[in-house]
């Protein structure tokens, strides 16, 4: 019987709150089916949290004001599960589970060759491997007993530690909805443009599938229209269209050191975030904007074809390539993109053809893993991360009510907790 599920998202070009509605079912090889999308809606964050949790990014908030303001992003993203219910007359009861990884405020990537030293040396400490063995960490807010208890659902969240545990990038996390959504299609190659944009390759086996990030998606190109503009991304890329190229900016972008990171690989604003797109725009104060966009667009074009062209294209004979995220709605972009794409006779499609709307993929993707995760489904690709085993990515927190589903009596003020 398919559930309802709801997923969350607010990635890292942090410019709003999206969630949606889907509906999916277990198919009969025991792995979810395609999820079904219904609605989305999508939320700006609230204003006094916004230069809080820029503030987070640059390492600039006390640990205690993150607390709090871990509690009040949960509270953001109960304000947009009740939202989604309302407009679609929806009650708590009705939905399985709400997913989401919350608001990444620090990813530090692995060090295989750190890695692989530690496990070679006579070192057993578990301790060391992240003190001196290089495993991936992360930091994510949006506490999801928060989420669970105003809204009354269970919520699954926290995606990633499990599989940096296991060695593993814990990024991206595209893979496995992918792995759903095409496993009787593949070999398939998906592309997610958010503010880092990655690849996957999504095959049936998953042992042959293939995930990385690629470089940026939007996150420079917003940071430098915000700063020249004040507007927070680029429309349709109609600046971008109307510059030129920098072909000696676009060759010094192309040789940094992220792109000598063989995947698995993830990057994070440590490597194109504000820091490093301002240290461009003192250096090119004299060029125009549109010129700099135009720019920067490319260089999130050429670092898609590159990493499509060096690492999958070599293992999978692909035709297409089926992109999602927010990167879709910039037009230049996305002409730039089909143009380069073309030369190695690859088309480019978005995911709406196959009923994932681009702009809400990776919160579809994000109630997928939740669904998987209340299920005890593995719901990680080793082969694309490199963790060392499958495993069940998640953490789940309980519904206040759902403590009384088997027939006590529940308080009468828990009973009126939820959305009626």
């Amino acid at each position: 019987m398919a559930s309802y599920i709801i997923g969350l998202n607010s990635g890292s070009s942090f410019d709003g709150i999206d969630a949606v509605l889907c509906s999916i079912d277990i198919s009969a090889d025991g792995h979810p089916s395609r999820p079904k999308f219904i609605d989305a809606i999508s939320i700006d964050w609230p204003q006094e949290l916004q230069p809080q949790i820029f503030r987070a990014f640059n390492n600039d908030l006390s640990l205690f004001d993150m607390t709090r303001v871990n509690y009040a992003a949960g509270a953001a993203y109960a304000e947009a599960v009740r939202s989604l219910l309302s407009r679609n007359n929806l009650k708590s009861q009705d939905i399985d589970v709400v997913g989401y990884d919350g608001q990444t405020i620090y990813q530090e990537p692995p060090e295989p060759e750190k890695q692989a030293a530690l496990m070679a040396s006579d070192n057993k400490s578990l301790v060391d491997r992240w003190l001196i063995g290089g495993y991936p960490c992360g930091f994510f807010i949006v506490e999801s007993g928060v989420v669970a208890a105003l809204t009354d659902i269970d919520t699954v969240t926290q995606f990633r530690p499990i599989d940096h545990a296991l060695g593993g990038s814990g990024a991206p996390l595209m893979q496995y909805l992918d792995f759903v959504s095409f496993r009787d299609q593949g070999p398939v190659v998906t592309l997610n443009i958010g503010g880092i944009a990655n690849l996957q390759l999504a095959q049936k086996d998953r042992s042959k599938m293939m995930a990385f990030d690629t470089g940026p998606g939007n996150v420079m190109i917003d940071h430098v229209i915000k700063a020249r503009t004040g507007r927070t991304y680029d429309r349709d890329g109609e600046l971008a269209a109307k510059g030129s190229v920098m072909e000696p900016l676009l060759t010094k972008l192309q040789g940094h050191a992220f792109f000598l990171r063989k995947p698995p690989r993830s990057a994070w604003r440590l490597d194109f975030g504000a820091d490093f797109a301002d240290r461009i725009l003192a250096e090119y104060t004299s060029s125009s904007t549109e010129d700099l966009l135009a720019t920067l667009t490319m260089f999130t074009v050429t670092s898609i074809e590159r990493s499509l062209v060096d690492f999958i294209l070599p293992r999978a004979a692909v035709s297409q390539v089926v992109a999602s995220g927010g990167g879709t709605r910039n037009l230049c972009l996305m002409r730039f993109l089909q143009t380069r794409l073309s030369h190695h006779s690859v088309k480019l499609t978005t995911s709406d053809e196959y009923g994932l709307p681009p702009a809400y993929k990776e919160a579809i993707k994000f109630a997928t893993l939740g669904y998987a995760c209340k299920r005890r489904l593995a719901n990680n690709i080793p082969a694309a991360s490199g963790a060392s085993s499958f495993a069940v990515l998640g953490k789940l927190s309980f519904a206040p009510s759902s403590g009384f589903k088997q027939g006590l009596c529940a308080p009468s003020s828990l009973a009126t907790n939820g959305i009626h």
